[in-house]
């Protein structure tokens, strides 16, 4: 281990009140977006702006999971949470509403083609929607470019109010309505959305012979088309509520914390998932608490009331699927749940889905001044006040779990009220054909109610942990590179972990999945555990292992052939062997190599390499014969193409041969440790002459005139293996400092976007803090002002901070690396 590298870390240490003080002058980070319920893939809410009260909460997809927070003060109301869904009533109904025709032709049409009186006679006629999906019942499309028409009349024109297109497309589209343009978007968009009809455009509708026409191109992947018209519908009760003041929001670990001014009312509001890693049992279970705490701010008592409203569409994939909703008591709780009536179980994968079986719960404690009942959506706001709307049970599309709670007069005393949030998969992913249920049922058993009764019985005892668990990660981030890094670790944290789900696979073995969110939806991907790995090798090894177990066991029962790793086990929540288009041999086979020494390397114990070692020295001797000068092949960087003689991904294959070596020393093995470590010492000798380039090293072998983050370097201090000089890391390190942007370091010479996670990596191979934190604040600066309020993407461009693609994955976990150089100082 380089020694000033440990000079460094016991400075930080010691050191860390300093940082603290540091951040008392800095401003709070401005999350892009804020985690509320994060539990796993299916179960992932966010508020995806600054105030919590400004728009509604949405899934990591960004589609609305609908959460309405109110508080009475006094018979005044206030909105803390969400906002008030817009209504709307069919004009011209769309697919999910009734089935209808339309006029189409595949070949341009004549000119004029999308005026009224054009004729249509010889256009073919097809029932909505448009998709190169069969099963979906509509007109197959297969072209490249479709011209629509939909004729209509209207019964009383003057009697329309605001009038809206009601659309949902892939891909690029053009829409007129009576030969005016009233719609035009280059991509698509895989939900329904609602745009206004200009008001002069509207008031040009005629009682007969009108017609909306649409020319839409497809330029990659899907097919889709379904329009029609929706008027807004004005919703009497929202004119009577008030936004609350929004006074501070904060993070922590497992935490989200809001605080509101309503009229002499002061309210907190905390959003807990108790993500804590040391007890699976707590970690996966998927409930959450909604925390509301209120005080008098002013002296006086004053009459209160705390409404909480939970929309079905967290239950279902699109709003418009019919669900089942039903309220009734259990134990010491009053509950409601729903789901689809459907309940197409496993029946949907992919990347931008929402999960349709099973069931999401609400749940209070059972006392008379609490109060639940579902409604639809329509008529939620108006229900809380009329006793006839109360149905505890209820079928229907977009219904609302209503739970309503007086707390009488409030004064000085702080008054809690908690809401508990949960959602049973019931069955949460298939392997290899067969179907594995929630860690929870093979944990536990029972029925779901009794974890709720149970998380609302611990509740005391889970809110303390995770204050506590709050503070230990804080101070431990903190002290190993300062007060922004610790911000960007505490943002990371929850994201990183809900990425994944907690299964017992069909031996007894813990695996802990992954999904490729908003990158192909693939699970188990191993150059996504790989840079999402430091944050579970630090907090428990074991979550490591199953992000590693289902990958062995691909290769150890035969179903995957190759002397490599596969890149995937399929696509989520199918896990029935690789669907990945293209194997990274290098890569993956480095990835396994190298994860599966740190794993040792933190327990201190060979066991588990030991397990797999027929199947590690496999992947060794083909790194081995192929690793080294890597032909022309993808790495993790998929996106930015293929690349022959890759030099950091050389560092990958000579260092995982090397940590190949120690795990067979740590075996007894010394002369398979010494041939292998002494082979990688050759090979960095070598790559050093080969990736030489002046003052760096550059992208790959002889390409003189280039460079990229040598990231793959931190194993070799991390697991202690002495293969590279540490003149190749400083120098690398003093090169990036002169490659920076505004928003971060790039993440090579091809292009000026970079992925977060590796300049994480990056940075700590610096010796010196200054060095650090000059590459980690850009990190930060990113995270506090990009436009893209999503769950924070690991891939932005660093001139703008705009988000390239990718959100809510897992990967941000590598933002923890540098407490990995801090083993046994914590």
């Amino acid at each position: 281990m380089r020694s000033i590298k440990r000079v460094f870390a016991l400075i930080t240490l010691g050191f860390g009140l300093h940082f603290g003080q540091d951040a008392l002058a800095q401003d709070a980070l401005r999350a892009p977006a804020y985690p509320l319920i994060t539990h796993n893939p299916n179960f992932s809410i966010w508020s995806m702006g600054d105030e919590l009260n400004n728009s509604s909460p949405k899934h990591w997809t960004t589609a609305d999971q609908g959460m309405l927070g109110l508080i009475k003060v006094d018979g005044e109301i206030y909105r803390f949470l969400g906002k008030e869904k817009k209504q709307y009533s069919s004009i011209l109904p769309t697919s999910d509403e009734a089935d209808y025709q339309l006029s189409y032709t595949e070949t341009q049409p004549g000119n004029g083609w999308f005026l009224s009186d054009f004729d249509d006679q010889g256009w073919k006629s097809g029932k909505a929607p448009f998709t190169d999906q069969r099963k979906e019942g509509g007109t197959f499309w297969n072209t490249d470019e479709l011209w629509l028409r939909r004729e209509f009349d209207l019964d009383d024109v003057s009697a329309l109010s605001k009038l809206n297109l009601k659309i949902r497309h892939d891909d690029n589209i053009m829409v007129y309505l009576n030969g005016e343009q009233i719609y035009e978007l280059e991509g698509w968009i895989h939900r329904f959305s609602y745009v206004a009809i200009p008001k002069e455009v509207q008031q040009r509708l005629q009682e007969e012979d009108n017609v909306l026409a649409v020319h839409i191109k497809n330029t990659a992947g899907g097919r889709w088309l379904d329009v029609g018209l929706a008027e807004e519908k004005e919703i009497p009760a929202v004119k009577d509520i008030q936004t609350a003041p929004q006074k501070s929001v904060s993070l922590s670990a497992t935490q989200t914390k809001y605080s509101f001014d309503c009229g002499g009312i002061g309210l907190d509001v905390t959003f807990t998932s108790p993500l804590l890693m040391d007890d699976l049992d707590l970690m996966a279970r998927p409930i959450s608490y909604i925390t509301t705490a209120t005080k008098s701010t002013d002296g006086n008592s004053h009459e209160v009331e705390v409404y909480l409203g939970v929309s079905s569409d967290i239950a279902v994939h699109q709003p418009y699927q019919e669900v089942a909703a039903d309220q009734y008591s259990f134990g010491s709780l009053d509950i409601m749940k729903v789901g689809t009536t459907e309940q197409n179980v496993l029946g949907r994968k992919g990347d931008d889905v929402r999960i349709d079986w099973g069931h999401a719960y609400v749940a209070v404690s059972d006392h008379p001044q609490a109060k639940q009942w579902i409604s639809t959506a329509q008529s939620a706001l108006e229900s809380i006040a009329n006793a006839t709307f109360r149905d505890k049970k209820l079928k229907g599309k977009s219904l609302v779990l209503n739970s309503l709670v007086n707390l009488g007069m409030v004064g000085d005393e702080k008054q809690e009220q908690v809401f508990l949030v949960g959602y049973d998969e019931e069955t949460a992913i298939q392997l290899f054909g067969e179907n594995l249920l929630p860690w929870w049922k093979t944990a536990a058993g029972g029925k779901f109610e009794s974890q709720l009764v149970l998380a609302s019985e611990d509740y005391p005892e889970v809110m303390g942990r995770c204050e506590a668990f709050d503070q230990q990660l804080h101070s431990e981030a903190l002290k190993a590179g300062g007060q922004k890094y610790a911000d960007m670790c505490v943002l990371a944290y929850r994201q990183a972990i809900a990425a994944h789900t907690l299964v017992e696979g069909p031996r007894g073995e813990l695996l802990f999945l992954s999904k490729e969110n908003n990158s192909n939806g693939s699970i188990n991907t191993v150059d996504v555990t790989y840079p999402s790995a430091p944050l579970f090798l630090r907090y428990n090894p074991d979550l490591m292992e199953g992000m590693l177990n289902g990958i062995f066991f691909y290769s150890e029962s035969g179903r995957w052939k190759k002397p490599f790793p596969a890149h995937d086990l399929g696509t989520y929540p199918i896990a029935n062997g690789q669907t990945y288009g293209e194997d990274m041999p290098v890569e993956e086979a480095g990835n396994m190599l190298l994860l599966t020494a740190a794993i040792v390397h933190q327990e201190n114990d060979a066991a588990y390499a030991k397990a797999h070692w027929e199947v590690l020295t496999l992947w060794a001797e083909y790194l081995r014969k192929s690793g080294f000068d890597p032909a022309n092949q993808l790495s993790t960087d998929d996106f930015a193409g293929h690349l022959a003689r890759n030099a950091n991904l050389s560092v990958k294959a000579i260092l995982a041969l090397a940590a190949y070596g120690k795990m067979a020393g740590m075996q007894g093995m010394k002369e398979v440790e010494e041939d292998y470590i002494t082979e990688a010492r050759g090979m960095a000798k070598q790559w050093m002459k080969l990736a030489a380039d002046g003052d760096h090293y550059s992208l790959a072998f002889e390409r003189p005139g280039t460079w990229s983050q040598k990231y793959n370097l931190v194993w070799d201090e991390i697991l202690d293996l002495g293969v590279f000089p540490e003149e190749v890391a400083d120098k690398e390190v003093a090169y990036y400092l002169t490659k920076q942007e505004k928003y971060g370091l790039p993440l090579d010479s091809r292009k000026t976007y970079t992925k977060s996670d590796w300049v994480f990596w990056s940075a700590s191979l610096a010796d010196s803090h200054a060095d650090f934190e000059a590459l980690i604040d850009p990190m930060w600066k990113y995270a506090n002002e990009t436009a893209n309020r999503v769950p924070i993407s690991d891939w932005h461009e660093t001139k703008d901070a705009h988000v390239m693609n990718f959100r809510a994955r897992s990967v941000v976990g590598g933002y923890f690396i540098q407490l990995l150089y801090l083993r046994g100082a914590y």
